[in-house]
């Protein structure tokens, strides 16, 4: 048997040590890098994916460049909208990772006390866009403008996350999700509980998985996630998303993403390119400080890392996720990732107020945000209104009150090496 020192070691280089008939491989860390920059000439001329295998005929430039393309009217752009492309929301510090974008979100709740979506009148009443609680900010006409009517007094803004390695995220095994919820009472007296919820796999109709991506925890496959926001930030429809949310302004028919030579879509691109990204790397310097050496001790000290999980590993390359319609491939296969996130609900107070497709109990849930590239971002939460690290912990009540507290009860120069680490993320 190997040594635990040994284990460590495999597990921080991904050495592969001889294996025993039958036995299964070790995982190994996922490759890091911002390896996808946005370049106007030539875009994907640059990058290196995580060594996914491609389609036939397709290269990781080629998806890269297909989230690059700005869209107008013509290749299905609105009528409502927020951005021309995916990389106009996803592009710090590359293609693919966060931005200073908000979304607008809105409602309001019935006699019930249940969140109701808004019906959003356009065209000076004589049509309205209703059954999602988004509002864009851009519209192709005036008459298709959206605006936020009195009668939603609930009111939120939620920034675009995040895209680099969420093909890792995707190949984590449901059971993986379930088990650290299942930990996380006992190991904070009872305070900390995620919640996951079943949502959709749009790509299978009627069957359903735990979902990870998007605030509320709205979808669980990547292709769900990009057919939705496709259809939502930038108003092309397809496959999974067939129907404009209006007409007004159109001149294209639906559903507007047709598959090319290669018989992929825009959205198999999409996910394809986010299956291929690396996970976001850490500042190789300031990780191996002293100062935040010590403040990784004190994240696990004070209880961020109950919900801001260091380290998963992935499911086995094989396994058959996503209703059984996507297989995981050996790159994104059994990999240990480091998202510093339990991609779970939790209620710390900061809720949008904002039902999705989780129960109502979720209302005022939010993803744990993942903390990997952290510090390529300048604002923070989901509402990007923390321009501090400190107010952004200052923030955490609910679940997390005991943990704001025992950040307070820090140290000055403890508070600086916790900061310090969190800045090396």
């Amino acid at each position: 048997m190997m040594s635990r020192s040994a284990l460590v070691l495999v597990a921080m280089t991904g050495l592969q040590t001889p294996l025993a008939a039958g036995s299964a491989p070790p995982p190994t860390q996922a490759p890091a890098g911002f390896d996808t920059p946005t370049l106007v000439q030539n875009p994907g001329s640059r990058s290196s994916s995580n060594g996914i295998a491609e389609p036939p005929g397709d290269t990781f430039g080629l998806d890269q460049q297909i989230y690059e393309t700005l869209h107008d009217v013509n290749t299905g752009l609105g009528p409502v909208y927020n951005g021309r492309a995916c990389a106009e929301c996803h592009q710090n510090p590359v293609s693919g990772g966060a931005s200073q974008f908000t979304e607008v979100r809105v409602g309001h709740r019935d006699q019930n006390g249940n969140f109701v979506n808004p019906t959003v009148p356009i065209d000076d009443g004589a049509a309205s866009i209703a059954g999602r609680s988004i509002v864009n900010d851009r519209a192709v006409v005036p008459e298709a403008q959206e605006h936020i009517p009195v009668t939603e007094d609930i009111r939120a803004l939620r920034a675009a996350l995040n895209t680099l390695g969420d093909g890792f995220v995707e190949a984590i095994d449901d059971s993986t999700l379930l088990a650290i919820a299942a930990r996380q009472p006992g190991s904070s007296a009872g305070r900390i509980h995620g919640e996951s919820i079943e949502v959709p796999v749009l790509e299978a109709p009627g069957q359903s998985r735990i979902g990870r991506f998007g605030w509320k925890d709205q979808h669980s496959s990547l292709l769900s996630f990009i057919a939705d926001a496709y259809l939502n930030e930038m108003g092309v429809t397809n496959r999974l998303r067939p129907k404009d949310t209006t007409s007004i302004g159109k001149v294209t028919q639906d559903p507007e993403d047709v598959p090319d030579s290669l018989g992929l879509a825009d959205i198999d691109h999409f996910a394809q390119f986010i299956r291929g990204t690396k996970t976001p790397p850490r500042d190789p310097a300031l990780a191996t400080s002293e100062s935040a050496l010590a403040g990784e001790r004190l994240f696990d000290t004070v209880g961020c890392s109950t919900c801001h999980v260091s380290s998963i590993t992935t499911a086995s390359a094989g396994t058959v996720i996503n209703a059984g319609t996507f297989v995981v491939p050996e790159a994104l296969g059994n990999k240990i990732i480091h998202p510093y996130s339990d991609f779970l609900l939790h209620d710390i107070e900061t809720g949008d107020g904002i039902v999705q497709a989780g129960p109502q109990d979720t209302v005022n849930k939010l993803r744990t945000a993942p903390l990997w590239g952290l510090r390529t971002r300048p604002r923070f939460m989901h509402d990007l209104r923390s321009l501090t690290l400190e107010n952004a912990i200052e923030r955490h009540e609910g679940e997390a009150e005991y943990v704001r507290r025992a950040f307070r009860e820090l140290s000055a120069s403890q508070k600086q090496q916790l900061i310090s680490f969190l800045e090396s993320l």
